[in-house]
Protein backbone atom coordinates (compact mmCIF):
# COMPACT_ATOMS: atom_id res chain seq x y z
CA UNK A 1 0.00 0.00 0.00
CA UNK A 2 1.20 3.58 -0.91
CA UNK A 3 2.77 5.46 1.98
CA UNK A 4 3.36 1.83 3.95
CA UNK A 5 6.99 0.90 4.49
CA UNK A 6 7.88 -2.70 2.98
CA UNK A 7 6.31 -5.38 4.91
CA UNK A 8 4.00 -3.27 6.77
CA UNK A 9 1.10 -3.94 3.74
CA UNK A 10 -2.29 -4.79 4.98
CA UNK A 11 -2.93 -8.55 5.59
CA UNK A 12 -5.92 -8.53 3.87
CA UNK A 13 -5.45 -9.26 0.08
CA UNK A 14 -7.97 -7.73 -2.45
CA UNK A 15 -11.04 -9.32 -3.15
CA UNK A 16 -10.97 -11.15 -6.46
CA UNK A 17 -14.49 -12.36 -8.18
CA UNK A 18 -13.18 -16.07 -7.62
CA UNK A 19 -12.20 -15.58 -4.01
CA UNK A 20 -15.18 -13.32 -2.59
CA UNK A 21 -18.73 -12.80 -4.38
CA UNK A 22 -19.61 -9.30 -5.77
CA UNK A 23 -21.55 -7.41 -2.95
CA UNK A 24 -20.36 -10.16 -0.28
CA UNK A 25 -17.85 -7.57 1.64
CA UNK A 26 -15.95 -8.64 4.54
CA UNK A 27 -17.87 -11.38 5.76
CA UNK A 28 -18.23 -12.95 2.13
CA UNK A 29 -14.20 -12.75 2.39
CA UNK A 30 -13.95 -14.74 5.38
CA UNK A 31 -16.40 -17.36 4.19
CA UNK A 32 -14.68 -17.97 1.32
CA UNK A 33 -11.15 -18.18 3.17
CA UNK A 34 -13.15 -20.69 5.53
CA UNK A 35 -13.83 -22.77 2.12
CA UNK A 36 -9.83 -22.42 0.82
CA UNK A 37 -10.89 -19.93 -1.80
CA UNK A 38 -8.58 -16.88 -0.83
CA UNK A 39 -5.09 -17.17 -2.81
CA UNK A 40 -3.60 -15.95 1.18
CA UNK A 41 -4.89 -19.18 2.48
CA UNK A 42 -4.20 -21.82 0.05
CA UNK A 43 -1.02 -19.85 -1.88
CA UNK A 44 -0.99 -23.68 -4.07
CA UNK A 45 -3.81 -22.94 -6.02
CA UNK A 46 -1.75 -22.08 -9.15
CA UNK A 47 0.55 -24.38 -8.40
CA UNK A 48 -2.08 -27.10 -8.21
CA UNK A 49 -3.47 -25.79 -11.67
CA UNK A 50 -0.12 -26.34 -12.98
CA UNK A 51 -0.31 -29.94 -12.16
CA UNK A 52 -4.02 -30.50 -13.43
CA UNK A 53 -2.32 -29.41 -16.81
CA UNK A 54 0.62 -32.03 -16.32
CA UNK A 55 -2.08 -34.54 -15.65
CA UNK A 56 -4.26 -33.19 -19.03
CA UNK A 57 -0.88 -34.17 -21.04
CA UNK A 58 -0.05 -37.38 -19.60
CA UNK A 59 -0.52 -39.73 -22.68
CA UNK A 60 -1.05 -43.85 -22.41
CA UNK A 61 2.21 -44.38 -24.20
CA UNK A 62 4.02 -42.94 -21.19
CA UNK A 63 3.32 -45.55 -18.84
CA UNK A 64 5.98 -47.81 -17.16
CA UNK A 65 5.08 -51.45 -16.98
CA UNK A 66 5.98 -52.81 -13.45
CA UNK A 67 5.84 -56.84 -14.16
CA UNK A 68 4.14 -58.44 -11.17
CA UNK A 69 4.60 -61.84 -12.65
CA UNK A 70 2.25 -64.44 -11.35
CA UNK A 71 0.92 -62.23 -8.02
CA UNK A 72 -2.76 -62.69 -8.64
CA UNK A 73 -4.88 -59.80 -9.10
CA UNK A 74 -4.15 -56.25 -7.82
CA UNK A 75 -6.67 -55.24 -5.12
CA UNK A 76 -5.39 -51.99 -4.06
CA UNK A 77 -2.17 -49.44 -4.37
CA UNK A 78 -0.63 -47.00 -1.88
CA UNK A 79 1.70 -44.52 -1.98
CA UNK A 80 3.77 -43.66 1.44
CA UNK A 81 3.01 -39.72 2.41
CA UNK A 82 6.43 -38.61 1.04
CA UNK A 83 5.66 -40.42 -2.02
CA UNK A 84 8.77 -42.58 -2.05
CA UNK A 85 7.31 -46.02 -1.90
CA UNK A 86 4.38 -47.74 -3.98
CA UNK A 87 2.48 -50.44 -2.30
CA UNK A 88 0.83 -53.15 -4.07
CA UNK A 89 -1.70 -55.73 -2.38
CA UNK A 90 -2.15 -58.85 -4.25
CA UNK A 91 -4.34 -61.12 -4.66
CA UNK A 92 -2.19 -64.16 -4.00
CA UNK A 93 -0.90 -63.47 -0.48
CA UNK A 94 2.17 -60.71 -1.53
CA UNK A 95 2.72 -57.18 -1.06
CA UNK A 96 4.83 -55.56 -3.68
CA UNK A 97 7.18 -52.66 -3.16
CA UNK A 98 8.61 -50.48 -5.98
CA UNK A 99 10.27 -47.39 -6.08
CA UNK A 100 7.99 -45.10 -8.27
CA UNK A 101 10.40 -42.79 -9.62
CA UNK A 102 12.65 -45.00 -10.86
CA UNK A 103 9.99 -47.58 -11.27
CA UNK A 104 12.73 -49.96 -9.47
CA UNK A 105 11.08 -52.86 -7.79
CA UNK A 106 12.54 -52.94 -4.23
CA UNK A 107 11.08 -56.02 -2.31
CA UNK A 108 8.29 -58.54 -2.20
CA UNK A 109 6.75 -59.93 0.61
CA UNK A 110 5.60 -63.30 -0.06
CA UNK A 111 4.17 -64.56 2.62
CA UNK A 112 2.78 -61.46 4.41
CA UNK A 113 -0.92 -63.08 4.93
CA UNK A 114 -2.32 -66.36 4.20
CA UNK A 115 -4.48 -65.05 1.82
CA UNK A 116 -5.66 -62.49 -0.53
CA UNK A 117 -4.41 -59.06 0.25
CA UNK A 118 -7.25 -56.62 0.69
CA UNK A 119 -5.66 -52.77 1.88
CA UNK A 120 -2.65 -51.22 2.82
CA UNK A 121 -2.45 -48.31 5.01
CA UNK A 122 0.76 -46.19 6.29
CA UNK A 123 0.93 -44.32 9.32
CA UNK A 124 3.64 -42.27 8.36
CA UNK A 125 6.43 -42.40 6.34
CA UNK A 126 8.08 -45.96 7.55
CA UNK A 127 5.36 -47.82 9.56
CA UNK A 128 1.89 -49.50 7.37
CA UNK A 129 -0.52 -51.69 7.82
CA UNK A 130 -1.83 -54.16 5.97
CA UNK A 131 -5.29 -56.40 5.83
CA UNK A 132 -6.44 -59.75 4.45
CA UNK A 133 -9.29 -62.23 3.85
CA UNK A 134 -7.27 -64.10 6.78
CA UNK A 135 -9.09 -62.31 8.76
CA UNK A 136 -5.90 -60.31 10.34
CA UNK A 137 -4.10 -57.02 10.02
CA UNK A 138 -0.29 -56.98 9.73
CA UNK A 139 1.60 -54.29 10.61
CA UNK A 140 4.98 -53.88 8.86
CA UNK A 141 8.40 -51.17 8.87
CA UNK A 142 9.56 -50.19 5.84
CA UNK A 143 13.13 -50.29 7.83
CA UNK A 144 12.77 -53.94 8.93
CA UNK A 145 10.39 -56.15 5.95
CA UNK A 146 11.94 -59.24 6.98
CA UNK A 147 9.66 -59.88 9.76
CA UNK A 148 6.02 -57.86 10.49
CA UNK A 149 5.71 -55.71 13.31
CA UNK A 150 2.75 -57.53 15.13
CA UNK A 151 -0.46 -59.48 13.59
CA UNK A 152 -3.79 -58.21 14.47
CA UNK A 153 -5.94 -60.41 15.89
CA UNK A 154 -10.21 -59.71 16.11
CA UNK A 155 -12.10 -59.77 12.79
CA UNK A 156 -13.53 -63.11 11.88
CA UNK A 157 -14.32 -62.56 8.76
CA UNK A 158 -12.33 -61.08 5.45
CA UNK A 159 -11.22 -57.48 6.92
CA UNK A 160 -11.19 -54.71 4.17
CA UNK A 161 -10.15 -51.19 5.18
CA UNK A 162 -7.85 -49.86 7.08
CA UNK A 163 -8.03 -46.19 8.26
CA UNK A 164 -5.71 -44.09 10.56
CA UNK A 165 -6.22 -41.07 13.01
CA UNK A 166 -2.70 -39.43 13.06
CA UNK A 167 -4.18 -37.45 16.33
CA UNK A 168 -5.09 -40.54 18.70
CA UNK A 169 -2.63 -42.98 17.18
CA UNK A 170 -5.51 -45.08 16.50
CA UNK A 171 -5.69 -47.84 13.70
CA UNK A 172 -9.93 -48.43 12.60
CA UNK A 173 -10.42 -51.51 10.09
CA UNK A 174 -13.82 -52.72 8.84
CA UNK A 175 -14.12 -56.13 7.55
CA UNK A 176 -17.16 -58.47 5.85
CA UNK A 177 -18.22 -59.76 9.57
CA UNK A 178 -20.04 -56.29 9.54
CA UNK A 179 -17.10 -55.06 12.33
CA UNK A 180 -15.42 -51.49 13.12
CA UNK A 181 -12.43 -52.22 15.04
CA UNK A 182 -10.24 -49.76 16.74
CA UNK A 183 -6.69 -50.30 17.80
CA UNK A 184 -4.51 -48.78 20.13
CA UNK A 185 -1.26 -48.26 18.33
CA UNK A 186 0.21 -46.25 21.21
CA UNK A 187 0.51 -49.62 23.18
CA UNK A 188 1.55 -52.10 20.27
CA UNK A 189 3.63 -55.09 21.54
CA UNK A 190 4.52 -58.21 19.33
CA UNK A 191 1.45 -59.37 20.42
CA UNK A 192 -0.39 -56.59 18.62
CA UNK A 193 -2.08 -54.30 19.99
CA UNK A 194 -4.88 -53.66 22.22
CA UNK A 195 -8.79 -53.42 20.49
CA UNK A 196 -12.47 -53.26 20.96
CA UNK A 197 -15.18 -53.20 19.14
CA UNK A 198 -16.34 -49.91 17.96
CA UNK A 199 -19.71 -50.40 15.56
CA UNK A 200 -21.56 -53.10 13.96
CA UNK A 201 -23.74 -52.71 10.91
CA UNK A 202 -25.38 -55.81 8.45
CA UNK A 203 -24.01 -56.25 4.65
CA UNK A 204 -20.75 -53.24 5.54
CA UNK A 205 -18.35 -52.45 2.62
CA UNK A 206 -16.03 -49.88 3.26
CA UNK A 207 -15.28 -47.18 5.69
CA UNK A 208 -13.82 -43.80 5.69
CA UNK A 209 -12.78 -41.44 8.58
CA UNK A 210 -13.44 -37.29 7.02
CA UNK A 211 -9.65 -35.89 6.99
CA UNK A 212 -10.53 -34.18 10.38
CA UNK A 213 -11.53 -37.61 11.96
CA UNK A 214 -14.93 -35.65 12.78
CA UNK A 215 -17.10 -37.93 10.88
CA UNK A 216 -17.37 -41.86 9.86
CA UNK A 217 -18.76 -43.10 6.74
CA UNK A 218 -20.15 -46.29 6.31
CA UNK A 219 -21.13 -48.02 2.70
CA UNK A 220 -23.56 -51.21 2.59
CA UNK A 221 -23.90 -53.45 -0.34
CA UNK A 222 -27.62 -53.16 0.32
CA UNK A 223 -27.60 -49.49 -0.73
CA UNK A 224 -27.06 -47.59 2.67
CA UNK A 225 -24.25 -45.05 3.42
CA UNK A 226 -24.42 -44.33 7.28
CA UNK A 227 -22.46 -41.50 8.49
CA UNK A 228 -21.41 -40.82 12.48
CA UNK A 229 -20.90 -37.68 12.89
CA UNK A 230 -19.36 -35.74 15.69
CA UNK A 231 -17.00 -38.70 15.71
CA UNK A 232 -15.65 -40.26 19.50
CA UNK A 233 -13.80 -43.46 18.95
CA UNK A 234 -13.07 -43.90 22.02
CA UNK A 235 -16.86 -44.49 22.95
CA UNK A 236 -17.61 -47.86 22.47
CA UNK A 237 -20.94 -48.23 20.50
CA UNK A 238 -23.19 -51.20 20.83
CA UNK A 239 -26.57 -52.25 18.01
CA UNK A 240 -28.95 -50.15 19.87
CA UNK A 241 -26.94 -48.04 21.64
CA UNK A 242 -26.61 -45.08 19.15
CA UNK A 243 -29.28 -42.32 18.21
CA UNK A 244 -30.49 -42.68 14.93
CA UNK A 245 -30.94 -39.41 13.05
CA UNK A 246 -32.95 -39.93 9.88
CA UNK A 247 -33.19 -42.45 6.97
CA UNK A 248 -33.96 -40.65 3.88
CA UNK A 249 -32.76 -40.48 0.25
CA UNK A 250 -29.94 -38.22 -0.89
CA UNK A 251 -31.35 -34.74 -3.47
CA UNK A 252 -29.71 -33.41 -5.73
CA UNK A 253 -29.83 -29.62 -5.99
CA UNK A 254 -33.32 -29.55 -7.99
CA UNK A 255 -34.77 -31.58 -5.82
CA UNK A 256 -34.11 -29.24 -2.77
CA UNK A 257 -35.89 -26.31 -4.43
CA UNK A 258 -38.60 -28.24 -4.76
CA UNK A 259 -41.67 -29.21 -2.36
CA UNK A 260 -40.76 -30.27 1.49
CA UNK A 261 -42.62 -33.06 0.06
CA UNK A 262 -40.53 -34.65 -2.45
CA UNK A 263 -37.71 -34.69 -0.07
CA UNK A 264 -38.63 -35.44 3.29
CA UNK A 265 -37.67 -38.40 4.90
CA UNK A 266 -38.87 -41.67 4.61
CA UNK A 267 -39.03 -44.80 6.48
CA UNK A 268 -36.70 -47.35 6.03
CA UNK A 269 -35.26 -50.41 7.22
CA UNK A 270 -31.98 -49.78 9.18
CA UNK A 271 -29.39 -52.14 8.30
CA UNK A 272 -27.59 -51.53 11.63
CA UNK A 273 -29.43 -53.52 13.80
CA UNK A 274 -29.40 -57.70 13.40
CA UNK A 275 -33.57 -58.12 13.65
CA UNK A 276 -34.44 -54.83 11.87
CA UNK A 277 -37.65 -55.57 9.90
CA UNK A 278 -39.58 -52.42 10.08
CA UNK A 279 -38.99 -48.65 9.65
CA UNK A 280 -37.41 -46.56 12.10
CA UNK A 281 -39.65 -45.87 14.94
CA UNK A 282 -40.45 -41.65 16.43
CA UNK A 283 -38.38 -43.65 19.77
CA UNK A 284 -35.31 -44.06 17.87
CA UNK A 285 -35.91 -40.54 15.69
CA UNK A 286 -36.43 -38.71 18.79
CA UNK A 287 -33.11 -39.30 20.55
CA UNK A 288 -31.32 -37.18 17.99
CA UNK A 289 -32.58 -34.32 19.60
CA UNK A 290 -30.22 -34.92 23.00
CA UNK A 291 -28.39 -31.71 21.89
CA UNK A 292 -30.13 -28.41 21.16
CA UNK A 293 -30.16 -27.68 17.37
CA UNK A 294 -27.75 -30.78 16.61
CA UNK A 295 -26.71 -34.33 17.29
CA UNK A 296 -24.83 -36.16 19.97
CA UNK A 297 -21.76 -37.83 19.79
CA UNK A 298 -21.48 -40.27 17.40
CA UNK A 299 -25.10 -39.85 16.51
CA UNK A 300 -25.85 -42.00 13.37
CA UNK A 301 -27.32 -40.42 9.79
CA UNK A 302 -28.63 -43.33 7.73
CA UNK A 303 -29.31 -42.34 3.82
CA UNK A 304 -29.53 -44.11 0.79
CA UNK A 305 -27.92 -41.89 -1.91
CA UNK A 306 -29.28 -41.07 -5.15
CA UNK A 307 -27.92 -42.70 -8.20
CA UNK A 308 -29.36 -41.78 -11.79
CA UNK A 309 -31.01 -44.29 -13.09
CA UNK A 310 -31.69 -46.04 -9.91
CA UNK A 311 -34.78 -44.76 -8.46
CA UNK A 312 -36.40 -48.11 -8.85
CA UNK A 313 -34.38 -50.35 -8.35
CA UNK A 314 -31.54 -51.12 -4.99
CA UNK A 315 -27.70 -50.66 -6.16
CA UNK A 316 -24.66 -51.75 -4.00
CA UNK A 317 -22.33 -49.12 -3.15
CA UNK A 318 -18.90 -50.83 -3.33
CA UNK A 319 -16.06 -47.91 -3.41
CA UNK A 320 -15.73 -45.04 -0.97
CA UNK A 321 -13.74 -42.24 -1.22
CA UNK A 322 -13.22 -39.03 0.70
CA UNK A 323 -12.27 -35.52 -0.75
CA UNK A 324 -8.76 -34.58 0.61
CA UNK A 325 -10.16 -31.43 2.28
CA UNK A 326 -13.29 -32.66 3.28
CA UNK A 327 -15.91 -31.42 1.20
CA UNK A 328 -17.60 -34.49 -0.75
CA UNK A 329 -17.94 -38.03 -0.83
CA UNK A 330 -17.17 -40.42 -3.78
CA UNK A 331 -19.09 -43.34 -4.57
CA UNK A 332 -18.94 -46.15 -6.73
CA UNK A 333 -22.06 -47.58 -6.85
CA UNK A 334 -23.35 -51.08 -8.79
CA UNK A 335 -27.22 -52.10 -9.44
CA UNK A 336 -28.41 -55.24 -7.97
CA UNK A 337 -28.48 -56.87 -11.29
CA UNK A 338 -24.89 -55.84 -11.69
CA UNK A 339 -25.31 -54.34 -15.25
CA UNK A 340 -25.03 -50.42 -14.28
CA UNK A 341 -22.01 -49.13 -12.64
CA UNK A 342 -22.12 -44.91 -11.56
CA UNK A 343 -19.40 -42.70 -10.18
CA UNK A 344 -20.85 -40.29 -7.80
CA UNK A 345 -19.78 -37.21 -6.21
CA UNK A 346 -22.24 -35.67 -2.97
CA UNK A 347 -20.81 -32.81 -1.13
CA UNK A 348 -21.33 -32.20 2.13
CA UNK A 349 -24.16 -29.79 3.53
CA UNK A 350 -22.78 -28.47 6.80
CA UNK A 351 -25.09 -26.56 8.76
CA UNK A 352 -28.09 -25.92 11.44
CA UNK A 353 -30.88 -28.82 11.19
CA UNK A 354 -34.03 -27.59 9.80
CA UNK A 355 -36.00 -29.54 12.40
CA UNK A 356 -34.84 -31.30 15.43
CA UNK A 357 -34.93 -34.95 13.90
CA UNK A 358 -32.96 -33.25 10.95
CA UNK A 359 -29.14 -34.39 11.09
CA UNK A 360 -26.43 -31.09 11.16
CA UNK A 361 -25.22 -32.72 8.02
CA UNK A 362 -26.46 -34.73 5.07
CA UNK A 363 -25.26 -34.96 0.96
CA UNK A 364 -25.93 -33.86 -2.15
CA UNK A 365 -25.38 -35.37 -5.56
CA UNK A 366 -23.44 -32.71 -7.40
CA UNK A 367 -21.64 -34.70 -9.98
CA UNK A 368 -21.82 -38.40 -11.74
CA UNK A 369 -21.12 -40.56 -14.49
CA UNK A 370 -21.46 -43.48 -15.87
CA UNK A 371 -18.92 -46.35 -16.12
CA UNK A 372 -18.35 -49.27 -18.63
CA UNK A 373 -20.12 -52.41 -17.23
CA UNK A 374 -17.11 -54.69 -17.21
CA UNK A 375 -15.61 -56.95 -14.71
CA UNK A 376 -18.71 -57.87 -12.89
CA UNK A 377 -18.39 -59.13 -9.20
CA UNK A 378 -14.93 -57.00 -9.01
CA UNK A 379 -14.68 -53.72 -6.58
CA UNK A 380 -12.99 -50.88 -8.45
CA UNK A 381 -11.34 -48.89 -5.97
CA UNK A 382 -11.12 -45.29 -7.35
CA UNK A 383 -9.36 -41.77 -5.98
CA UNK A 384 -9.60 -38.39 -5.80
CA UNK A 385 -5.86 -36.58 -6.89
CA UNK A 386 -4.19 -34.82 -4.01
CA UNK A 387 -5.17 -31.48 -4.43
CA UNK A 388 -9.01 -32.86 -4.88
CA UNK A 389 -9.41 -31.51 -8.63
CA UNK A 390 -9.94 -34.85 -10.47
CA UNK A 391 -10.61 -38.35 -9.86
CA UNK A 392 -9.18 -41.45 -11.47
CA UNK A 393 -11.71 -43.94 -12.24
CA UNK A 394 -11.12 -47.38 -13.31
CA UNK A 395 -12.71 -47.69 -16.89
CA UNK A 396 -12.38 -50.91 -18.11
CA UNK A 397 -8.90 -51.88 -19.49
CA UNK A 398 -8.03 -48.32 -18.15
CA UNK A 399 -8.49 -45.39 -15.96
CA UNK A 400 -10.48 -42.40 -16.45
CA UNK A 401 -9.26 -38.67 -15.44
CA UNK A 402 -12.52 -36.92 -14.85
CA UNK A 403 -13.05 -33.38 -13.43
CA UNK A 404 -15.85 -31.45 -12.16
CA UNK A 405 -15.46 -28.97 -15.40
CA UNK A 406 -13.31 -28.93 -18.06
CA UNK A 407 -11.12 -26.55 -16.42
CA UNK A 408 -10.53 -29.09 -13.60
CA UNK A 409 -11.62 -25.99 -10.88
CA UNK A 410 -12.16 -27.26 -6.96
CA UNK A 411 -15.12 -28.34 -6.17
CA UNK A 412 -16.27 -25.82 -4.11
CA UNK A 413 -15.42 -22.90 -7.27
CA UNK A 414 -18.02 -24.59 -9.84
CA UNK A 415 -20.98 -26.15 -7.92
CA UNK A 416 -23.49 -26.98 -10.17
CA UNK A 417 -27.62 -25.73 -9.57
CA UNK A 418 -28.21 -29.71 -10.00
CA UNK A 419 -26.29 -32.97 -10.84
CA UNK A 420 -24.04 -32.69 -13.16
CA UNK A 421 -22.31 -34.66 -15.30
CA UNK A 422 -18.27 -35.05 -14.58
CA UNK A 423 -15.94 -33.87 -17.37
CA UNK A 424 -13.31 -36.23 -18.90
CA UNK A 425 -10.54 -34.90 -18.69
CA UNK A 426 -8.64 -37.66 -20.31
CA UNK A 427 -8.85 -41.75 -20.96
CA UNK A 428 -5.45 -44.10 -20.69
CA UNK A 429 -6.00 -47.40 -21.75
CA UNK A 430 -2.31 -49.60 -21.16
CA UNK A 431 -4.01 -52.91 -19.19
CA UNK A 432 -4.79 -56.28 -20.97
CA UNK A 433 -7.46 -56.84 -18.44
CA UNK A 434 -10.04 -55.17 -16.58
CA UNK A 435 -8.24 -52.46 -14.05
CA UNK A 436 -9.69 -53.00 -10.34
CA UNK A 437 -7.47 -49.82 -8.81
CA UNK A 438 -5.52 -46.21 -9.39
CA UNK A 439 -4.42 -43.94 -7.14
CA UNK A 440 -2.34 -40.49 -7.27
CA UNK A 441 1.06 -40.06 -6.21
CA UNK A 442 0.78 -37.93 -3.10
CA UNK A 443 3.72 -35.57 -3.92
CA UNK A 444 4.31 -36.44 -7.53
CA UNK A 445 2.95 -35.35 -10.89
CA UNK A 446 2.50 -39.65 -11.72
CA UNK A 447 -0.42 -42.21 -11.22
CA UNK A 448 -0.42 -46.09 -10.64
CA UNK A 449 -3.37 -48.57 -11.50
CA UNK A 450 -3.71 -52.16 -11.03
CA UNK A 451 -5.56 -54.84 -13.43
CA UNK A 452 -7.06 -58.25 -12.42
CA UNK A 453 -4.28 -59.86 -14.42
CA UNK A 454 -2.00 -58.36 -11.91
CA UNK A 455 -0.06 -56.25 -14.22
CA UNK A 456 0.72 -52.60 -12.33
CA UNK A 457 1.11 -49.68 -14.92
CA UNK A 458 2.64 -45.98 -13.85
CA UNK A 459 1.30 -42.56 -15.79
CA UNK A 460 3.42 -39.97 -15.94
CA UNK A 461 4.47 -36.73 -18.55
CA UNK A 462 6.97 -36.93 -20.82
CA UNK A 463 9.80 -34.40 -20.74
Amino acid sequence: APGLPAGMEPALPPASPRAVPRGAGLFGWLRGRCLGRSAAVDPARDTFGAMTGLYGSIQPADSVYLSTRTHGAVFNLEYSPDGSVLTVACEQTEVLLFDPISSKHIKTLSEAHEDCVNNIRFLDNRLFATCSDDTTIALWDLRKLNTKVCTLHGHTSWVKNIEYDTNTRLLVTSGFDGNVIIWDTNRCTEDGCPHKKFFHTRFLMRMRLTPDCSKMLISTSSGYLLILHDLDLNKSLEVGSYPILRARRTTSSSDITSSSGSSGPRAVGSPCHQNDSGPLSDKHMSRSSQREGGSPRNSLEVLTPEVPGERDRGNCITSLQLHPKGWATLLRCSSNTDDQEWTCVYEFQEGAPVRPVSPRCSLRLTHCIEEANVGRGYIKELCFSPDGRMISSPHGFGIRLLGFDAHCSELVDCLPKEASPLKEIRSLYSHNDVVLTTKFSPTHCQIASGCLSGRVSLYQPKF
